[in-house]
Order: C-alpha cells, then structure tokens, then sequence
C-alpha cells in the first residue's frame, strides 16, 4: 500500500474549499464543513492521512515538510481553487520528486483533459466514485486497468479509461468519523447556524431535485438518491457520539435527507432513541407529519434552499419548488419549533430588479432564523454554466467565480441586470433582513439568554461586517 496523503490544500485565508459547501468560497462569517470526501476515501486506504489545511491554518511551508512521508498525495480541487491547487503540487514534487500526485473533485470530474493539460506535474485525476479508483491508485495496481481514472503514462500522453460503476451498496463504504479523530481537530470545524462543536457527514449520495445552478448531482452525484442503511447509518452516530463527546450537534450534509421520507422518518426514530440533537439539509416541501417526527426525535434545524421568491425563477432553474407549498412549510417548521436557516441565490435566469425586490420581501415574509446570500455560480458541467454560454451571460471579463482573496463574485450578467447590481443587490438583502426590529430583538434576546452566544454572536457580526466592508470595496 502506497504511503498517501489526502490533501484540502492551503488556499485563499478562510476559503471553504471542501466538498460539503455548495460554493467554494470565503464566507461572510468564518465558517468550515469537514473534507468528507476525502475522508471516505482515507478511510479505505490503510496508514493513510488527511490533512485539512486551512482549517487548520496550515500554510504550504508546512506540508512541504512532510512531502518526503508519501508516495502519493490525493488533492481535493475546485473551479475556483485549481490555480493554487497546481501550486501546492508543484511545491510537493520539488520536494519529493518520485510523489505521484493527482486531484479529485468536480472541477476534474468534468473537464479531465484539460486538467491534465494545464500542467505536466498532474499524474492523474479521477472522475466521480473515485472512492475505489483512488483505493486501487494506493493498491499499486497498473494504472491502465483502473476504472474511472484519466491519467499520464510514460511517454506523457493522456489516457482515459472508462469510467467507474456507480457504487450502488452504500454501505460498503466504510465510517468517516474515525479519519475525523485520527486526523482532524473538530473544533476548527464551525457553522453558524449550527451548536459547536458539531460532526457532519453523508447518509447517502445523489439528489432527485434537477436544480441547474447545483454542483454536485450533476458532476458527481448524479441524480438518484443512493443512500446507507439506516442501520449503517445509526451505527455510525453511536460511535461518533463515544468517540467524540464535545459533539453538541450531528448535521447530514446529503444534498436533500428528505428526499425519502420513509427513511428519513425510521433515522429520526432511531437518532431519538440515541438522544443526540441533530440537523439536516431539506427540501420546502416536507409534509408537517413528518416535520413532527423529526422534530420529536432531535432534530433541532433544517438548513433549506429557497433560492428565490419568484415562482417563475423557480421554475427556470427546475428546483420543482412553489412558493405556497414553502410558505406553508416554513410556518408548520415555525409553529413546530424548527430552526431554519434559509438559502437565497441572487442572478439566477430570469432574475430583474423587481425579482431581486420580490425574493427578499419573500424571506422577511417567512423569517428563517438566518440566512446565507449567495451569487449564481455558473460552475462547469452544470446546466446553468452551459446556459451561460449559450445565451452569453458570462463574458470573459468576469468570467471568474471568486476574488483573488477567495470572496464571491457575481459572474452572471443579463442585459436589464449588470454585475455590480447583481453583486451590490446581497449587501442590500443581508442589511434589509437583518436589520429589522423584530430580527435584532430575537438576536439580542438569543445572546441575554447565552453568554457563549453572546460571544459567537458578536465575533460574527465583526465579521460580518468586515465582509460587507470588503464587497464595498471591490465596487469602488
């Protein structure tokens, strides 16, 4: 077995590069979701080890030194970080010449020629499933007879081998929360929204939701819910709950967990007998019976993605979503005592002034808890960037998704909405959500009744405000 280091290599200082963020980018509150994927594939290679960088304020001197320990290093790559990325493995091979290095990660999932292109220094780079493709890299096995692999041969030629068989028994892969300890400091990972210290992992994988803008299905995931038993899957929170006892929250970061109510009924039940507090990504449609049951057995937040509050944007990007159904949910959510934090993309098609006005009268309307703002990121090998292309919304002058500092960038553009008012229209919706009356006298009241909110809360909003600072000058 080969010795192999798994990489989320340093980047742009807070950048959340890992697979569990929709959008890889700096955050307007310093936030981290744990390299999952990574993990798993750690977790089936024997003496292997993850290194999360930039959690961990880790800098590239550091894991320069330790290149020597590996004869291979697994990277985790995106659009927006694949610049840096090829930096850091040029670094490693200057010092540890014989390193085979390679990524893995949507960016190379759909573009594995030009990856391979961009320098001499990739080996190779593995499409999605590349869970076993990596485990039999570390095997030592000939590179020619491994599915799902693109890489460089001898000569310097790219190959392309077919690709992997998707993994259809979940519970073959095994549990990522042992890499977590061996390898990670869980209180480097924080959310917002989410109790500290928390644990997030995946139950299953793929999403049933055609959503045009989201990333994951349509490189990775694909679009049927693949999912552990439920089990495998209670198995793990058992042990994770003795093995990590700080852990005040368990949140699964499958793109919907509602998108089998059945199932996800029987794991709430299970989660109950197990007593922890847990939280989950949804969809706005989950009927109030089972709301109920969620929340009777632990479930303490539901992390939903409204996007929009104009129907027909709704209908432009498939999200399958009506506004009626998400406003009857937000209020059973809110009469049940559920938190929600609520996701709003800004420049999605069809997008106007008038929408951008309509969207954030709708979430003042139904008042999530908190809200995440986000810019349309038309990302390769969606259909949003492929409508970008066709229609002539992206231009190569603002063709980037992030800054050279890692903030988001509004990369979209209409020819009734420029840029700038797209990127300007997120401040005005934070400042307009949040600095209502009732809002602040919820927040104020949250941090009277906790002191350690009382500090999470002000830490943020220095933040925060630092992060609007920050778009004002990217304007001007």
């Amino acid at each position: 077995m080969m010795r192999t280091l798994f990489l989320q290599a340093p980047s742009f200082d807070g950048f959340d590069g890992g697979a569990g963020s929709r959008y890889q980018a700096r955050r307007e509150i310093r936030s981290f979701w744990y390299p999952t994927w990574l993990a798993q594939v750690a977790a089936l290679v024997p003496g292997s080890r993850l290194i999360d960088a930039v959690p961990h304020r880790l800098t590239l001197a550091d894991i320069v030194r330790s290149a020597g320990d590996y004869d291979l290093a697994v990277l985790h790559t995106s659009t927006p970080s694949f610049a840096s990325d090829l930096r850091v493995i040029a670094a490693l091979k200057a010092a540890n010449p014989g390193l085979k290095a390679g990524f893995v990660g949507a960016k190379v999932a759909v573009e594995p020629q030009g990856s391979l292109e961009s320098s001499p220094l990739i080996d190779f780079v593995a499409g999605n499933e590349f869970d076993f493709t990596i485990k039999e890299i570390a095997e030592g096995r000939d590179w020619n007879t491994i599915a799902g692999l693109s890489y460089r041969d001898a000569a310097g030629k790219i190959r392309h081998n077919p690709p992997r068989a998707v993994l259809e028994n979940m519970d073959e892969l095994p549990f990522v929360t042992p890499v977590y300890k061996r390898d990670l400091h869980i209180e480097n990972y924080f959310i917002g929204y989410l109790k500290h210290p928390y644990l997030s992992l995946y139950t299953g994988r793929g999403c049933k939701s055609r959503c045009t803008f989201c990333l994951w299905p349509q490189t990775v995931g694909g679009h049927r819910y693949r999912t552990r038993s439920v089990g495998h899957v209670v198995e793990e929170i058992s042990w994770a709950k003795r093995a990590f006892p700080q852990v005040k929250e368990f949140f699964f970061d499958d793109d919907t967990l509602t998108d089998n109510l059945p199932r996800t009924e029987a794991i709430a039940r299970e989660l109950g007998k197990l007593g922890v507090a847990w939280s989950c990504n949804a969809k706005a449609n989950v009927p109030r019976q089972t709301l109920k049951v969620m929340r009777d057995n632990g479930l303490r937040l539901l992390l939903v993605g409204y996007e929009s509050g104009n129907q027909r944007i709704l209908h432009n990007i498939k999200k399958g979503m009506r506004i009626d159904v998400a406003r009857r949910f937000t209020k059973d959510c809110h009469e049940l005592g559920i938190t929600i934090h609520g996701t709003f993309i800004l420049g999605l098609p069809g997008e106007t002034r008038e929408t951008i006005e309509e969207t954030i009268r709708f979430a003042s309307e139904i008042n999530p808890h908190t809200i995440q703002v986000s810019l349309a990121a038309p990302y390769p090998g969606t259909e949003l960037y492929r409508q970008a292309l066709e229609h002539g919304w992206l231009d190569k002058n603002h063709a980037e998704l992030v800054d050279a500092s890692g903030v988001q960038l509004a990369p979209l553009h209409y020819p009734h909405l420029t840029h700038t008012e797209i990127f300007q229209s997120v401040e005005d919706f934070y400042r307009r959500f949040y600095f209502r009356t009732p809002k602040i006298a919820a927040i104020v009241s949250e941090m009277v009744c906790s002191p350690q909110m009382m500090v999470r809360r002000l830490r943020e909003g220095i933040e925060f405000f630092a992060f609007l600072r920050q778009r004002q000058e990217l304007v001007h």
